[in-house]
């Protein structure tokens, strides 16, 4: 009996286990606005990840802020994913204002924020949390893992962490007509709490057909002055894409 075909079956489905995880990066800039067109400052983003069945996984993610015309950055981001694509580590820091936040996460069901607010008063929080849960640039991967149903006139419901409130806080993801901003795909992130929504504004994003963020409209984690924080409409350009989609 012929065993040839089973054995090259059988290499075929091995190659295919061990086939190895292709590592990634994506570069983009974005540049942050008033209502009036005035330049407020400039985001610098790189991320590292990886390629996995064919689609971008972010690890890393670093963003410098820059005032206009300046080399030296006011302030920084970094996140890292090694749990969860949608809940990442962050390390927020804003010298100007002597503020920073970090969020960690302790055991697999709840997380710890530290934010050192601009008026010196230090905030500590020990949050539970579900697979639900979004945390800050989170958000990005989470519009791409549903990304056919939101391209396709859907909306996700998901719960959405305020870090400096301590809690999480329930949201919908949605299409949306929007004159600010103008894109392949234009969507909303809406607070769904009775009280919540009429005390926080709706974040308006743009993405392009290959799935990368072109617009952020809304309030922004850049300090105006020590009582609130710029809202902005931020336009994203990409200078790298990764060697695979962003989207399944």
């Amino acid at each position: 009996m012929n065993r040839t075909p089973i054995k090259a079956l059988i290499c075929s489905v091995v190659s295919l286990a061990v086939m190895p995880v292709l590592a990634a990066d994506m570069e983009f800039t974005g540049t942050a606005k008033t209502e009036t067109g005035s330049t407020l400052y400039q985001e610098k983003h790189r991320v590292t990840g990886t390629c996995q069945e064919g689609v971008f996984q972010p690890q890393e993610h670093q963003i410098g802020y820059y005032r206009p015309e300046a080399d030296e950055t006011f302030a920084s981001k970094d996140l890292a994913y090694p749990e969860s694509v949608i809940r990442p580590t962050v390390e927020f820091l804003q010298p100007d204002f002597s503020e920073s936040l970090s969020i960690r996460y302790p055991s697999p069901s709840s997380l710890a924020i530290e934010w050192q607010k601009a008026s010196k008063e230090l905030k500590r929080y020990d949050v539970t949390y579900n697979q639900d849960v979004v945390v800050d640039a989170g958000f990005d991967t989470f519009v791409r893992q549903h990304w056919g149903e939101v391209t396709n006139g859907k909306s996700v419901e998901f719960r959405f962490l305020a870090p400096t409130r301590g809690e999480h806080y329930a949201f919908v993801l949605e299409p949306v007509e929007s004159a600010r901003v103008v894109s392949d795909h234009v969507l909303q992130i809406r607070a769904t709490g009775i009280v919540l929504r009429f005390l926080v504004e709706p974040i308006i994003l743009g993405y392009n057909a290959d799935g990368a963020l072109t617009d952020y409209y809304g309030l922004t984690n850049i300090r105006k002055n020590l009582d609130t924080n710029h809202t902005a409409h931020i336009r994203y350009a990409v200078e790298k894409y990764p060697d695979c989609a962003l989207t399944p």
